[in-house]
């Protein structure tokens, strides 16, 4: 046998191998950022519900426990869907937790400082979510998620005013 006979065989073993890698590569970086996203997705969700009980604090004095578990869950996987900055931004809004618990086992502070503490802690709430409805969502869900705000704002306003009306 002669090398020209195996040379076709050889190239194109390298090239399927090379293929093959490659779009292993591929299919295997697509299934990181779905899983990424659905992270994001979650710890989005929790930040969320933590960012109303955080403004029933403030309103109301009513301090609920805040969620953490789907962030410590989920942070490796959020690692590979944000860059620093905007993990720094998530991670600043659970560390909030912190002097939220503070506030809710101190009685001795005024109204005043409570209520400023929670309003900063509501808006690194709000600043989180915004940097993982930024790249958590596609667009297609941001709007979806848009347009059900705005109906339960204005179903809250007809709920509201037909209180109104019966009282």
């Amino acid at each position: 046998m002669d090398v020209r006979d195996f040379l076709p065989g050889i190239i194109g073993s390298f090239v399927g191998v090379m293929g093959w890698l490659v779009v292993g590569i591929y299919i295997q970086r697509r299934q990181f950022m779905r899983q990424a996203r659905n992270a994001a997705k979650a710890v989005y969700f929790e930040l969320d519900v933590n960012r109303s009980t955080v403004a029933v604090a403030r309103e109301h004095g009513l301090f609920a426990d805040l969620d953490r578990s789907s962030f410590e869950r989920l942070l490796p996987e959020l690692a590979t869907l944000l860059a620093a900055p905007e993990l720094r931004v998530v991670v600043d809004a659970y560390m909030t937790h912190a002097g939220y618990r503070q506030l809710a086992s101190r009685d001795d502070l005024p109204a005043e400082v409570r209520r400023g503490a929670l309003g900063t802690f509501a808006d690194a709430h709000e600043r989180a979510l915004a940097t993982l409805r930024s790249c958590g969502f596609t667009s297609a869900e941001k709007r979806a998620m848009e347009v059900q705000a705005g109906s339960n704002r204005s179903g809250a306003a007809v709920g509201e005013s037909v209180a109104r009306a019966k009282s």
